[in-house]
């Protein structure tokens, strides 16, 4: 079997697909599937629309030639791979982790609702309705789904898709070798709180930020490292400012063996989205054992059992999460407790778990 992976990400750059594909694109080969990459990232430089037709032109050369696509989102890869199969007469498969209407909408059109209310709502911006109508024809028109847990596939069922297209596969996380902490992390004050990610507005860093304020009110000194990018950041480093002075620092974009070693370094860590499909954050941090705070949202509740590997916060609960924090930080057995619970049950997310069940997808088109 040869299949084509049309992936928005790839390494270098971050992100929960680059993992995926690279994961795929050297793994598979070994276990008798033969994989060609084709990568967004080689046509991004391209002006829009004529990047996304030459885009088109690359999957359907791949395509031409292999078994099946398997696209790793549903628009910016997913469209043009899904007129290829279409064109050629092949089975597309999706990988869908997200709403990407949604999210464009938060970031760019002023959308404030959280996913579950955008969901059952059709009032949004022309180009937020025009995406919402992308991902969901490619969602339909796709032979199978994949989906990384329950949450996400109680989602796109609500798009209209039949369940029993919509595989549930977990996703896995390799913890390649761990990279150095930077020395301006070094330098803070422990203990550190840490919280990662693309810095959108639905991470809610800025609470975050409240968070570690109260409790350095409180005479607790703990410091906050923020890690990554985004368009919140200059908003998010404006505010840190005013709350936390030199207590909190922002390390931007780190590569991902340098963030792993953040990310052991810390204390805790924090995860307080009003969404999550199935963070590769929330099981990195699993895996390595760090304390756990993350908030009672989509798929953080099917990685995260409450005072057992971590601890469970009510979203928007501004007085809960410097609590959770506060508890982690002052009981050293909950601590302990929560480390080796979390390294435990992170063993759902191997990386040969993933295989055995993208395979098992993969197989139904021989």
């Amino acid at each position: 079997m040869k299949i084509v992976i049309a992936t928005p990400l790839y390494p270098p750059e971050l992100g929960g697909p680059a993992t995926y594909a690279k994961i795929l694109f050297e793994e598979l080969p070994k276990r008798g599937i033969e994989v060609e990459l084709v990568k967004f990232s080689d046509v991004r430089h391209l002006p829009k629309i004529v990047r996304h037709v030459a885009y088109f032109f690359r999957v359907r050369r791949a395509l031409a030639r292999a078994d099946l696509v398997l696209a790793l989102d549903p628009v910016s890869v997913g469209l043009p791979a899904c007129i290829a199969s279409w064109m050629l007469k092949k089975p597309l498969v999706v990988k869908i982790v997200g709403d990407y209407a949604w999210e464009q909408g938060r970031q760019r059109f002023g959308i404030k609702d959280t996913l579950d209310d955008f969901a059952h709502t059709k009032r949004a911006p022309f180009f937020v309705r025009l995406l919402r109508s992308v991902q969901t024809r490619v969602a339909r028109r796709a032979h199978t789904i994949i989906v990384p847990g329950g949450y996400l596939k109680k989602t796109v069922s609500s798009w209209g898709v039949p369940k029993e297209k919509i595989r549930v596969v977990h996703n896995a996380i390799s913890l390649e070798k761990i990279g150095s902490v930077p020395s301006q992390v070094e330098r803070l004050h422990r203990p550190l709180v840490v919280c990662a990610g693309r810095l959108v507005p639905w991470k809610n860093m800025d609470k975050v930020i409240d968070a570690v304020a109260s409790l350095r009110k409180k005479g607790i000194k703990t410091s906050l490292v923020v890690v990554g990018d985004g368009p919140e950041r200059a908003t998010l480093a404006s505010h840190a400012e005013k709350k936390l002075g030199s207590a909190c620092v922002f390390t931007g974009a780190q590569s991902h063996a340098d963030m792993l070693a953040i990310l052991k370094y810390t204390d805790v860590f924090v995860l307080n989205s009003s969404y999550e499909g199935l963070s590769h954050m929330l099981i990195e941090a699993q895996t390595l054992g760090v304390p756990t705070v993350a908030t009672k949202v989509g798929g953080n509740t099917e990685i995260i059992t409450d005072n057992e590997n971590g601890l469970l916060v009510p979203y928007g609960d501004e007085g809960a999460l410097p609590f959770a924090i506060s508890r982690i930080l002052s009981d050293k057995s909950l601590q302990a407790h929560i480390s080796t619970s979390a390294k435990y049950s992170s063993s759902r997310f191997s990386i040969n778990a993933m295989l055995d069940g993208t395979i098992s997808v993969l197989d139904e088109f021989k």
